[in-house]
């Protein structure tokens, strides 16, 4: 098998008939770049074209229902993630719900692990029961006999994240997934803060694995996209009675998603039935720009997670700072997960609290200069937000509390700059940090008092 640097540049997925979806029709020129098909329908060559394409799904006619530039990310992506098949939708949050309502139904439930990005929570605590569908939470993601002990007979989902929003707290993917798969479950991992690049969820016992593409993988902060990837495992005789809707008959009498499709089958319901009918319709234009930022994943994922990983070593010994929440670090209740999952980097998006409280986290956002303030992640720049006031503040306080989120905290996410660079301004913001909070500049009480022109001299 070929590199990952040359998978992301190169890689096509098999589709069902052994082609590459972005071949270019027999007889017209050839682009190495994917071409943008933008446009709303595709015109029949022949008569029973129609009919193989409403009949079977062969081929294209309606962007709605796919999309030949769309299906060109598609198994790209799914070829870096180890699946057989993946479905790019409008944006992350519509991958996850995607993802979900095509396993569960009304009377089921969802298990998901306590730390979550917001929006996702938001979906399973207030929206989908309104589709009668329920969510239960565990706290520690990490231990497999919580996870078996809060399994109850409605349940039909695990999801969890492979890297945690932005608390870290990783959890053990491999336990979690023996457990799920002992019940004929289906674990969902949203993988999108680690990208393929750090950590291949299906690798260890992953069903489902879906991406915010809007982030890591496109990049430049510029697009939304969602992606769902299957791994293709599907076992209709071990799990067929839990998902009755992949093994049925159709509604005409004809063969089941699981006869047609055999493995596949979980993601060809979404692509079938799910997405189309609901509609979270990507535009071919988004997908070619994620297609685009694939191409340089490694590149930007490598050193981001490197300069995430200076970085949180360097605050932890900041004097104004109270901790960090960072797997990277070997002070992290996550560090020996982190070592076995995420040997090639513990990612770029962290938190981290600031003495002072809230005063002393608006001083710090309102001093830096090279990190920008705004809600996004997974970009080329580096980010901050305050979670407290923006993503969490619906939440109780102890809520908040217990997912790691305190009135000083701040969430990072590091971008491509030179790091001396992003030193010097974190070290701006510190400053300001500890002015607010009522201290004066004691940075030369710190263990490690390194500043921009320390990091200068290391950096070649």
């Amino acid at each position: 098998m070929t590199g990952f640097a040359t998978r992301q540049v190169h890689a096509r997925a098999a589709t069902s008939d052994g082609g590459a979806p972005d071949a270019a029709p027999s007889g017209r020129v050839t682009p190495r770049a994917t071409p943008v098909y933008l446009t709303a329908g595709f015109e029949f060559e022949q008569w029973e074209q129609a009919g193989g394409h409403f009949g079977a799904g062969e081929g294209f006619a309606y962007t709605r229902t796919g999309n030949p530039t769309t299906a060109a990310v598609e198994q790209r992506i799914a070829a870096l993630e180890g699946g057989t098949d993946a479905l790019f939708v409008a944006s992350g949050q519509a991958a996850v719900t995607v993802a979900l309502l095509g396993l569960v139904a009304a009377g089921q439930r969802v298990l998901a692990a306590s730390s979550l990005y917001e929006g996702t929570r938001g979906l399973l605590l207030e929206n989908l029961p309104r589709l009668g569908i329920e969510a239960d939470f565990v706290d520690d993601a990490a231990d497999p006999a919580a996870w078996e002990r809060a399994i109850r007979p409605e349940t039909r989902v695990l999801f969890l994240e492979s890297i945690p929003n932005a608390r870290n707290d990783l959890p053990d993917l491999a336990a979690v997934a023996d457990v799920a798969h002992a019940h004929g479950l289906a674990l969902v991992v949203d993988n999108t803060l680690a990208t393929p690049y750090l950590l291949r969820p299906i690798e260890h016992g992953a069903d489902v694995v879906v991406h915010s593409a809007s982030k890591f993988l496109a990049g430049h902060g510029s697009v939304l996209g969602g992606v769902v990837v299957d791994s293709g495992t599907f076992d209709a005789a071990a799990s067929g009675a839990l998902y009755p809707h992949l093994v049925a008959p159709s509604r005409t009498g004809g063969p089941s998603v699981a006869e047609r499709h055999g493995g596949r089958a979980r993601l060809a319901y979404l692509r079938e039935t799910v997405a189309p009918r609901f509609g979270p319709t990507p535009s071919p234009l988004n997908a070619f720009l994620v297609g685009q930022g694939i191409e340089t994943l490694s590149l930007r994922v490598a050193r981001q997670s490197a300069s995430a990983l200076e970085i949180a070593r360097w605050l932890a010994f900041r004097p104004e700072v109270v901790s960090v929440d960072y797997s990277g670090l070997d002070s992290s209740p996550s560090y020996a997960l982190a070592k076995r999952y995420l040997p090639d980097g513990q990612g770029s998006v962290f938190t981290f609290t600031l003495r002072g409280g809230a005063p002393a986290a608006r001083a710090f956002v309102e001093a830096v200069e090279v990190v920008t303030h705004m809600t996004h992640i997974g970009d080329v720049r580096s980010l901050v937000l305050h979670p407290e006031s923006t993503s969490h503040v619906l939440r109780t306080p102890d809520e908040r509390a217990a997912v790691g989120v305190y009135p000083g905290t701040l969430r990072l996410s590091i971008g491509v700059e030179d790091l001396p660079d992003l030193i010097e301004d974190l070290e701006r913001g510190l400053l300001a940090a500890g002015r607010a909070a009522g201290g004066a500049d004691d940075s030369s009480e710190a263990d490690d008092t390194r500043g921009a022109d320390d990091f200068r001299k290391e950096t070649p």
